[in-house]
Parts: structure tokens; sequence; C-alpha cells
């Protein structure tokens, strides 16, 4: 799934991904004639290749119950939280938005018009404009990035403060200077080595010196407001540790979170396939770009010899593509900016990152599906450079596995939820993958047990069935048995669990379910299954 609990995501928060699984042709029998013998006749040419039909990968059966294995090898904090435990001001994480209010002046340092030009303290209310976002250097030194994606920096040799730089270097280096008995009262010290202050002009000047004390009266001194969700994602971790210790970190992590035994526990409790979000820099291991860190492909390559060893399935999941296809932390973005798919350099190394994982699973007989995106977001991922980069994955997939089925995500927020209908329409073995939750909208805050089921039951599966199409795409729901109903009996939980695989049963490529494990019970499917909450079986 991702992003949760908070972030305000679309009404049925929707992943549309396509698939055509065209039906082996029927073979006529052929008579040969033993006496009277016919010319020779020239056989006709082969079919279009969106037109042959695919073998079906080794296992498993169509339709699949699978697992997400969300949280192991693309990092979501609310998933783990003590993963982020270590990190010295984790606080004060990449993309953390902050405001600093003048506690001399009671004014807000503000980027006018956004960025793009000077950089005052002259409001005493804060907005979108007094609102900046750390890019961590390390525990105490950071760049501010401004709503209009500038920095802030020194940018006069008298120390005036302007927001103009479009990529920071030293000028826009600052450190945070926290005061010892309220880590929210800061002083900014700037490149020139001087601490900033709020001038009675409304300038904002790196030019002041050592303070004698931590009073409203000195003019460096700003309170700190934080504000918005934090993002904790696979950048903020490595980031907010630093390669030399994220590292241990992270290794332990995937040697331990995901192991054999959860394959086995997979396997025996009903489930036919496991989903696995993977992040693009898997391409580069061992030594991924800054600030990765190298071993999660060899936790991928384990996940594959278990899968082997309990007959499941797996589906490769790009969860987090170069760039960021949205703002959100399980897509790795460093602040919340989205730039994937802006340049055909970006779009072209995706197909990259999906043609390494192809070529290196193409052999398992577990390798079922390649998800070549996870959740782009309208309008900034556009319908064109998404469909471009579909064809050319897709084709990337096709180069090495005749059989894998090729999952694609319709983009969030566009509005039409059919808008890649006729585009998967001519790509063999595509699916449309559905993520339907009740937990993302205020509309489901006063819902009753028996309205959220009832809105399975029919919204659900009205809007399954509208792109569950006899010839076309085939269709994967993404679920979890949470809701918005507070002190649900555990009988609730299980009615609710069960209309909805009812529902989802349907879908002609199956469902998947957010999570196997996970801090939040009942997204844990391991938890559910173990207190009686789902059963498989049966």
């Amino acid at each position: 799934m991702g992003c949760r609990g908070g972030v305000g995501l679309p009404l049925l928060v929707r992943r549309l991904c396509f698939a055509v699984l065209l039906c082996a042709p029927c073979l006529c029998s052929l008579s040969v004639a033993k006496r009277t013998p016919r010319p020779a006749v020239k056989p006709p040419p082969p079919p279009p290749p969106s037109q042959v039909p695919a073998p079906a990968p080794a296992y498993p059966a169509l339709p699949v119950r699978a697992v997400c294995l969300g949280g192991w090898l693309v990092t979501e904090g609310w998933i783990l939280p003590p993963l982020f435990s270590g990190i010295p001001n984790k606080d004060l994480l990449d993309g953390t938005q902050v405001q600093f209010k003048s506690a001399l002046r009671k004014t807000y340092i503000t980027a006018d018009q956004g960025g793009g030009g000077a950089v005052l303290a002259n409001r005493t209310q804060a907005s979108d404009w007094e609102t900046f976002k750390l890019w961590r250097i390390n525990e105490t030194t950071f760049n501010f990035r401004t709503p209009g994606g500038e920095f802030v920096g020194i940018g006069a040799s008298d120390g005036i403060i302007v927001a103009t730089a479009t990529a920071p270097t030293l000028p826009e280096t600052f450190q945070i200077v926290r005061c010892p008995f309220d880590k929210d009262r800061v002083r900014i010290k700037a490149a020139n080595g001087y601490f900033v202050q709020a001038i009675a002009t409304g300038e904002v000047i790196a030019d002041y010196g050592e303070p004698t004390r931590w009073s409203d009266w000195d003019a460096s001194v700003f309170l700190m407001t934080k504000v918005g969700q934090q993002l904790q994602g696979e950048y903020q971790l490595c980031n907010g540790y630093g390669t030399d210790k994220a590292t241990p970190v992270l290794r332990d992590h995937w040697n331990t979170y995901i192991v054999e035994d959860d394959f086995k526990f997979i396997a025996s409790s009903g489930l036919t396939a496991v989903r696995i979000p993977v992040g693009w820099w898997i391409a580069s291991d061992p030594d991924p770009p800054a600030p990765y860190v190298g071993g999660s492909l060899q936790a991928l390559d384990n996940a594959f010899k278990w899968a082997e060893k309990y007959k499941l399935g797996v589906i490769i999941d790009l969860h987090a593509a170069p760039g960021s296809q949205n703002p959100w932390e399980h897509s790795s973005s460093r602040d919340g900016t989205q730039e994937w798919g802006t340049t055909d350099a970006n779009i072209a190394q995706t197909v990259q990152v999906i043609e390494f994982l192809a070529s290196r699973y193409a052999t398992s007989p577990s390798l079922f599906a390649v998800e070549l995106m996870n959740e782009p977001l309208a309008p900034r991922a556009t319908l064109d450079s998404l469909t471009r980069y579909y064809r050319d994955g897709y084709d990337a997939v096709r180069r090495h596995s005749p059989a894998a089925y090729v999952v694609m995500s319709n983009r969030l927020s566009s509005g039409n939820a059919t808008e890649l209908l006729q585009f998967a329409g001519g790509l063999r073995g595509a699916v449309i993958d559905v993520h339907y939750y009740t937990m993302f909208n205020s509309m489901f805050s006063n819902f009753t047990v028996q309205q959220n089921i009832d809105f399975v039951r029919t919204n659900f599966s009205g809007e399954l069935a509208a792109i569950t199409t006899q010839n076309g795409p085939l269709t994967f729901v993404e679920w979890v048995a949470e809701w918005k109903v507070p002190n649900a009996t555990k009988e609730e939980y299980q009615k609710y669990a069960a209309a909805q695989m009812s529902v989802y049963g349907q879908a002609t490529f199956g469902w998947s379910y957010w999570t196997v494990k996970n801090a939040n019970n009942h997204w844990d499917l391991e938890w559910m299954i173990k207190n009686g909450y789902i059963s498989l079986k049966g």
C-alpha cells in the first residue's frame, strides 16, 4: 500500500494496473487425405505478439491470494517505528517542514513569493511561504528548501539572506543550534560563521555574533515549529543515520524481519504468493548511490529461494522509482517532491531497473509478476510519460520472460479509473491493480460496521465488476481488514474481513493483503491469522 496514517489520499486510494490474458486458441484437428494428396498450402503468418498466448508461470494458479512484504526492502517508518529510534535529532529528518519565528520580532522568516528572491521576516502568521523543507547534511547541518523549490542561502558579502539557488552549495548550508533546555528554541548559523537574525527593517541577515543567553531579547533566537507529517522512508533512514551507521541497521533488519519461517507460515496458511516492494537502488547493489545502503539484493535473492521451496509466486513491485513517482515516504521521496517522469533520462533509468530485475529472476519458477510502478500521482506524472514508460517497461519484462504477468498502476488523482484500459488491452499478460480501503477519507469516520461492509459489497464490488471484463485485463485487489470503526469487536473484524475476501475473490488475478507484519495489529496479516481474525483455509 504505502503511505498511510494521516496522509491525505484519494477517496478510494486506487492504484490501477493492467493485464490482458488471452486464452490459448482452440486447436482444430487436421485430417490427412490418404488417397488424394492436396497441394501444399503456405501456412498463415503468425499472429502478432500481443495475441500469442503466453505460457503460464509454473505456479501459483489464478486467482492468487498474496500478502505484501511491506516495510522490508523499502522502509516505511509507520510499519516498524523502532528502525528510526537510534537516529540523532530524529525529529529533523529529510523533508521535515519547519517554520522559524523571531523570538524578538514575533515575525516569521518567509521566502517572498514562495522563493526566487528575498528572504524576509515580516509575517505575523505562518503559511506556505513561511514553511521550509529540510535537506539533512548531518545531524545538525541542513539546507532549507522553499515552496518554490529554491534554496535559502547567503546572497551577498554583507550576509543578506535570499532564496535564489536552484541547487544547494556551501552558501546554502546552515547549522541549527538547539537550546539545551528547549530543543525548539534555536539559532541558525550560516556558512560565513555568523548567526541569522531578523532586523527591524524586515530583512534577514547573517551577521550576529555569539550570544550571552537564550532569551527573547536575543535577535538571533528563533522559535522553531514543525508542521505536517514527517516522512520516514528509506531516504530519511539512510541519510538520518549516515551510511556507516545505516548499513548495520538495515542489514540486520533485512536478515531478521522476514526469514524463511515467514515463507513457510505464508504457504501453510493458504496464501499462494508474496508481493515484494523494492526500491530503484536495488539495481545498483552492492554499491547504490548515496545515501542508500547495499545488501537488499541478497535479501531478495533469499526471498526467491524460499518462495521456490514453498511453491509461492513472487510479485516484484517497484515501489520507489528514481525521482519518486509520488510525494510519500514509500516512494523514498527526499522531501515530498515528485520528480519521476519529467525527463527521458529518468524514464530510461526506470526501465533499466525493470530490465535488471526481470533478467535476474526470469529463470526462477517463482517469478509470477513484475509491477512496473506503484502509485504514480497525477498530474505531475503525465499520462504520456506513464504510457511511454509502461510500453518500454513491458518490453523489458518480455525480453526475459514470456510468462510473467506485468502489473501497471493507474495514476492516482487522475479522475479517470479507465485511462489505461485501451493501452493495456493490447499487451498480453497485463493486470489492473486496484487498492480498496475505507481508511483514508473522512466520509468513513462515522460509518457503522454494517455500512462499511455494505460499501464493500456495493461500491467496491461494483467498481471491480466494471473493470473486470471478459476479454480485458485481469484484475488484482490490495486490501486490509482495518477501518475507522472505534472499539470494533473481534467478530466484527471477522465479518469485515470475510466480506472483503468474498468480493475481492472475484478479481481475476487475485488479491493481496497489506502487510504480512506491522506494528499495528490489524494491518498485520500474520497476527490476524494467528489470532483467529482471518482464516484462509476451507
